[in-house]
């Protein structure tokens, strides 16, 4: 591919390959909603994570790049390609980084505790809700079952990875009368770091640091 064509590409998706800064760090945006296997059908900007995963793997195998920085602005998704995404995050073992700016809304939450330190802007929130299913669903115990399942995958994804405990984590979820006509909590940055989900309230030149002091180690 022609280099002009692949800065094409990077410029349509949002993409800084590798920052320029005092060490070589890719920078990852996460926006929208998360896209999985099938195409979103509003006008929503989404996150396609066939374009997330080749990153993530360049990131691992690339010599040259030294950390992952990744920015999040998210409404939720298909969790199972956020929980996919997340994991290849948790997996990777150079320095990694997130930062949390406007929303993170439901499987946001993974994919910015994924990351070995999270940072969360005083204006963000970060949405706490159960996992819920779009389209026709059957009304039968074992639909039930699955939608527990991945809720308790969810769960114990974000308390493994952060010092919230799966309780507590519940109880943020299931709350009632925080929400306009949902169940759940919304949580702006402050209280984020509190009760344990984002590890403390930064900027980007936090982050950028962290992952310096990290790399320099």
């Amino acid at each position: 591919m022609e280099h002009s064509e692949q800065e094409n590409m990077n410029n349509e998706q949002g993409l800084v390959n590798i920052t320029k800064g005092r060490y070589p760090i890719h920078c990852l945006t996460i926006i929208g909603q998360i896209e999985g296997h099938f195409e979103s059908n509003n006008q929503m900007k989404t996150t396609k994570y066939e374009h997330v995963i080749p990153q993530l793997i360049s990131v691992q195998e690339d010599p040259e790049i030294k950390g992952l920085l990744v920015i999040l602005n998210t409404v939720g998704g298909d969790v199972e390609a956020g929980l996919a995404i997340a994991e290849l995050i948790r997996g990777i073992t150079k320095p990694t980084a997130s930062l949390v700016l406007g929303g993170g809304h439901s499987i946001g939450i993974p994919l910015a505790v994924s990351a070995k330190r999270s940072f969360i802007v005083p204006t963000a929130t970060m949405t706490v809700h159960p996992v819920r299913h779009s389209g026709t669903v059957l009304a039968t115990n074992q639909t039930m079952n699955y939608l527990d399942s991945i809720q308790e995958r969810v769960t114990n994804f974000v308390a493994e990875n952060s010092d919230i405990s799966k309780s507590k984590f519940s109880k943020l979820m299931m709350k009632n009368g925080d929400l306009i006509m949902d169940m759940g909590t919304c949580l702006d940055g402050n209280m984020a770091v509190k009760e344990g989900l984002i590890d403390q309230i930064g900027y980007i030149g936090d982050a950028l640091d962290y992952l310096y002091k990290e790399i320099e180690k």
